[in-house]
């Protein structure tokens, strides 16, 4: 049975993602900062006859969290085939680019750039063991730097300054992983979920939860023959999937 770990997987696209892998026949270790909210997503899945789950208290912000996270699940596994770097927020608006106080960007950038960096590197041990590691970084479209300088981009005047640079950098830091480990049969690649409707932007977007998820979960199931240091976006470019970065 593989394993995964999703972080932020309480609730939304990190709680179907958790799901579906289940569904997949997964081995779930659901990440979670908040111990109660995160054991009641566990419940929940369990309850739907979803046994193969439990709890990673993990807290991506907090790098004695995270360590403590991996020395955790290295006890009870000694491989992890699947990491998706789900964790991430959003910020308060409006994100203007000169106006804007810097610790709103500092605290951005330490849940969706650096919370990633420091998962992943307290993780990849664990992952090397796997023949078939792979790595989601759950990123957005407004990450794209070449369509956020095209005026006919439908999401030309979205530019929440702090979080449009937060997910640019991080998806700058999965081309550069990609390539560190591309001799190897790591997969790693940036997903936009899509404009969804959730918590994270008071459920404004068209898309649902689930087709979401199931963008996460067809890059964290890529076979060997699979891409890698792809950014996928159903959202910027429905006809291939590959968007510009």
């Amino acid at each position: 049975m593989k394993t995964a770990l999703i972080t932020g997987a309480n609730k939304s696209i990190g709680f179907e993602t958790a799901r579906q892998l289940l569904q997949h026949g997964y081995y779930v270790y659901l990440g979670s900062r908040d111990g109660q909210k995160g054991q009641q997503a566990v419940d929940q899945l369990q309850s739907e006859g979803l046994s193969a789950v439990e709890l990673l208290l993990i807290d991506v912000n907090n790098l004695d969290s995270i360590k403590a996270a991996r020395e955790t699940l290295g006890q009870k596994t000694p491989v992890l085939d699947v990491l998706v770097n789900n964790a991430g927020v959003g910020g308060n608006l409006p994100q203007e680019a000169i106006s804007t106080d810097i610790s709103l960007f500092r605290q951005i950038f330490e849940t969706n750039y650096f919370g990633v960096i420091g998962v992943t590197q307290a993780f990849i041990d664990l992952l090397r063991l796997s023949p078939e590691p792979r790595i989601v970084n759950v990123t957005s479209g407004l990450g794209s730097l070449e369509l956020h300088n095209d005026p006919t981009w439908p999401y030309y005047a979205v530019k929440p300054a702090c979080y449009v640079s937060s997910k640019a950098a991080l998806n700058a830091y999965t081309i550069v992983l990609a390539y560190e480990l591309r001799d190897t049969p790591f997969k790693v690649n940036a997903v936009d979920p899509g404009y969804t409707a959730t918590d994270f932007n008071g459920h404004s977007g068209p898309g649902t939860v689930p087709d979401a998820a199931a963008r996460v979960i067809k890059a964290a199931m890529l076979g060997p023959e699979g891409p890698t240091s792809q950014f996928f976006s159903d959202d910027n470019a429905p006809e291939t999937g590959i968007s510009p970065w």
